[in-house]
C-alpha cells in the first residue's frame, strides 16, 4: 500500500519511473522557488524556468486527459466535472508567458509584495479546488467495505440530514452490491442515543442486514476513526475501501487514511438538498487541508 505522496495532490508522474519522478520534481521546485523569490532576467533563466513550466504544464494536461477519459467510461463520476489539472496546468502557462515576455514586460516594483499576494492566494485556492474537485468525484467501486463518518444525531436519535445522507449513500453503495459491509463510525449524539446507533438504526430501516453493520463508537475525529477503523480491516480482512462523507470532508479522510499506509476511495454523500452550514464547511477544511497536508512531511 502506497502512503502518503504530497506532490500526488497536484501532479501524477507515476508514469515514470519514481527515481525519474523524484529528480523531475527536486531540480523544477528549486526551478520555480528562485523564480518566485527573483524573477529570471537572464536568458537561460529564463529559458530553465520557461522549459520546467511547459514539461509541468504538459504533465497536468496529461493528467486531466486521464481524468477525463476515466470520467468517458464510467469508472469515476463528479458533480463538478473540472479536472483540478487544468488550473495547475494554467499556472504553468502564466510562468511561460512571463519567461516569454521577459524582464521587459515586467512591472517594476514591489516584486515582494506580489509574491506574497500569490502565495496568499494559491494557499488559499489549492485546498479549495481540492475540495470541489476531488471531493466532489465519486471513486465508487466493488470494495470489502465502506466506512461512513459520522454526524449530528438529535437527542430523540433521529439522524441530522447530514447524517441522514451519508448514512443513505452507504446503505445505496450496499444494495447495489458494491460492498459486503459497512462500518459506522461517530461519536455521542445530543442525547443518549449515540451517532453509530442512530445510523444502524437507519441502514437497518433501508434493508442493511445488521450482521453485515460494524460500529466504531470512538470516532470523534476523522484521525480517531481512520485509527480504529485500520483495525477493523485487519479483522475483517478488508483490503480496498470507500469512505462516505460529504464533499468538503474527503480529501482530508483520504489524507488521514493515506498516513496510515491505506489507499481509500472517496464517494461524496448525495445531499438532498444543499446544507446551509455548506460554506463553513468547507472554510474549515480549507484551514483544516493544510494541517493534514503538511503534518506528514514534519512527520
Amino acid at each position: 500500500m502506497r502512503g502518503f505522496d504530497a506532490n500526488g495532490w497536484w501532479i501524477d508522474l507515476r508514469f515514470v519511473p519514481v527515481m525519474l519522478s523524484r529528480a523531475i520534481l527536486a531540480i523544477s521546485a528549486l526551478v520555480l522557488l528562485a523564480f518566485g523569490v527573483r524573477p529570471p532576467e537572464s536568458n537561460w533563466r529564463r529559458a530553465l524556468t520557461g522549459t520546467v513550466a511547459v514539461v509541468l504544464g504538459l504533465v497536468t494536461l496529461f493528467n486531466a486527459a486521464q481524468f477525463y477519459q476515466l470520467l468517458g467510461l464510467g469508472v469515476v463520476f463528479s458533480g463538478l466535472p473540472i479536472a483540478l489539472s487544468l488550473f495547475i496546468a494554467s499556472g504553468f502557462l502564466l510562468i511561460t508567458v512571463d519567461c516569454i515576455g521577459g524582464a521587459a514586460n515586467r512591472a517594476q516594483g514591489g516584486q515582494a509584495l506580489r509574491v506574497i499576494i500569490c502565495l496568499a492566494g494559491w494557499m488559499g485556492m489549492f485546498p479549495l479546488l481540492q475540495t470541489l474537485c476531488f471531493g466532489k468525484t465519486d471513486y465508487r467501486r466493488s470494495a470489502d467495505v465502506a466506512v461512513v463518518f459520522g454526524a449530528r444525531a438529535y437527542a430523540d436519535g433521529t439522524p441530522s440530514d447530514a447524517l441522514a445522507d451519508r448514512v443513505r449513500t452507504g446503505c445505496e453503495l450496499y444494495q447495489q452490491g458494491r460492498v459486503k459491509k459497512l462500518i459506522f463510525s461517530g461519536g455521542p449524539g445530543d442525547g443518549e442515543v449515540h451517532e453509530t446507533e442512530a445510523m444502524r438504526q437507519m441502514a437497518l430501516s433501508l434493508g442493511v442486514k445488521d450482521q453485515d453493520i460494524l460500529l466504531d463508537a470512538g470516532g470523534l475525529n476523522t484521525d480517531n476513526t481512520v485509527r480504529h477503523t485500520m483495525a477493523l480491516f485487519k479483522k475483517i480482512g478488508a483490503r480496498r475501501v470507500l469512505t462516505v462523507s460529504h464533499f468538503y470532508h474527503l480529501p482530508r479522510i483520504k489524507m488521514a487514511y493515506q498516513r496510515q499506509g491505506m489507499e481509500v476511495y472517496t464517494v461524496p454523500a448525495k445531499e438532498t438538498y444543499f446544507l446551509r452550514q455548506t460554506p463553513y464547511s468547507v472554510a474549515r477544511e480549507v484551514a483544516a487541508f493544510w494541517a493534514y497536508y503538511l503534518r506528514p512531511l514534519a512527520g
